[in-house]
């Protein structure tokens, strides 16, 4: 494929709508704006400005499609680097299909997925992890995936990279030089300034590691599995926390006989709730199924809110859940404390220092579950301007890089050769330049940007 070439797609949502944006990019995307467009003051668009919006009409061999607005931006201050055209149109379908055909026409391809941001890292206008960060934020639904996603589209990540990648790269352009002068055994790096920023990256290298965790639940939501006896107000607490009458609630127990999926945001996180069937020794085929699956969401939930009452209660259940799933987080918390006496509510105290007390039914605790949730989520560094990994990617190329520094640092104890040290050096240069795109292949390309949807 040719990145030479103009292209044309819809940058907004296909379907019925006020608006709709045609956008056009490529050496000859003016010229071929000009030739189906008719401005209303007579403007040749060739001759305007960049960054200007014209009105005026698109006109098919003397028939006219649409009354339209043209805006044009002159490569390469233009998002791609290129000249780029956004016709913005009535958003009836058959109005954008005319003429997104006209301009097919007119020497235009049509463009494939993601290929104007693709352009845009091409042309030098941002690096690779900027260009992913891009997927991020259109796909971003809660405060925290946004503010991650403008950090990252902003360059935050990829100047803390470039930076350690700069300063790794000149010590090994030393470290090269001494294999040069080998006979004569000379050192140009300083091995205590090279130790000295090997820890520092390595340092950082981690912190970034670590910080994949968050990133990750922010990204996808984090997953929390209500589970506990039947009849204990599962569903009925799912409803209010999600202020809906999402899951079927009776005093029959088992009503719940399959999971009940949905999700809130608390504080820019979303939490995805799931309803499970109640855990129990049943002989229903269709509710032992159901319970199969309670167990088949706890394995996925990274958190886990234990639901029981006074009556119901089974402290074996709740230790089994423990020993069961060991490393999540669990919140045990007793429902119906609107019927609870005052000393029973202090002996659960005591038997259980962490319990929560609510009453799904009244709506009374839910500020404090909310607020129990959120302190489990580690969203400190949120409120701050630290770096956090949400790709994917990004969290593989920085292990490997770590890994190889790591092995750097080994050599350097051990006392290595030069040579066999530039080559891990040029390893870890190597994975974290496939991150922000300094190193990179048609294949990693092609995977990154066909995840990117038409028109971006």
């Amino acid at each position: 494929m040719s990145y030479m070439d103009n292209i044309v797609a819809l940058a907004t949502p296909s379907g019925t709508g006020a608006i709709a944006v045609i956008r056009i990019s490529g050496p000859d995307a003016i010229a071929i704006a000009d030739t189906i467009f008719k401005s209303v003051k007579g403007k040749e668009l060739a001759r305007q400005k960049s960054h200007t919006i014209h009105l005026g009409h698109v006109v098919d061999d003397g028939k006219v499609l649409d009354e339209v607005l043209i805006s044009i931006f002159k490569g390469p201050h233009s998002y791609t680097g290129e000249n780029v055209v956004e016709i913005s149109c009535h958003g009836s379908p058959y109005i954008q299909q005319q003429i997104i055909q006209l301009i097919l026409r007119k020497g235009c391809r049509t463009a494939s997925a993601g290929e104007f941001t693709l352009r845009a890292f091409l042309n030098g206008k941002m690096d690779l992890s900027q260009a992913e960060a891009v997927a991020d934020l259109i796909a971003s639904d809660s405060e925290a995936a946004h503010d991650i996603a403008m950090q990252q589209m902003r360059g935050g990540f990829s100047n803390e990279i470039l930076k350690l990648r700069e300063e790794l790269l000149n010590f090994a352009s030393l470290i090269e030089l001494e294999l040069d002068f080998s006979q004569e055994d000379v050192e140009f790096a300083d091995r205590t300034q090279f130790n000295q920023l090997l820890n520092r990256i390595s340092e950082v290298l981690k912190k970034l590691i670590d910080s994949f965790a968050l990133g990750n639940v922010i990204k996808h939501g984090i997953p929390v599995a209500i589970v506990g006896q039947p009849n204990v107000g599962k569903s009925t607490l799912l409803n209010v926390l999600l202020n809906e009458e999402r899951a079927i609630v009776s005093d029959i127990a088992g009503t719940t006989r399959d999971t009940v999926e949905d999700q809130i945001s608390l504080n820019g996180i979303n939490f995805r709730f799931i309803d499970t069937a109640g855990i129990r020794e049943t002989v229903d085929v269709v509710e032992k199924i159901g319970i199969e699956r309670t167990f088949d969401k706890i394995e996925k939930a990274r958190l886990i809110i234990f639901l029981f009452d006074r009556m119901d209660f089974d402290r074996s259940e709740l230790e089994r859940i423990r020993t069961r799933y060991p490393n999540k987080q669990l919140v045990p918390i007793c429902n119906k404390v609107d019927l609870l006496e005052p000393t029973q509510i202090e002996a659960l105290q005591q038997e259980i220092p962490e319990v929560l007390f609510l009453s799904a039914k009244n709506k009374t605790g839910i500020p404090e579950l909310e607020k129990k949730l959120l302190a489990l989520v580690d969203s400190g560094a949120l409120s701050g301007d630290e770096t956090i990994i949400t790709n994917s990617r990004h969290y593989d190329a920085l292990l490997k890089a770590l890994e190889e520094i790591q092995k750097v640092k080994e050599g350097m104890e051990v006392g290595l050769a030069s040579d066999l040290i530039a080559i891990d050096i040029r390893q870890a240069l190597f994975h974290l330049g496939e991150i922000t795109g300094s190193v990179t292949t048609d294949d990693l390309l092609g995977n990154i940007f066909s995840n990117f949807c038409i028109g971006k």
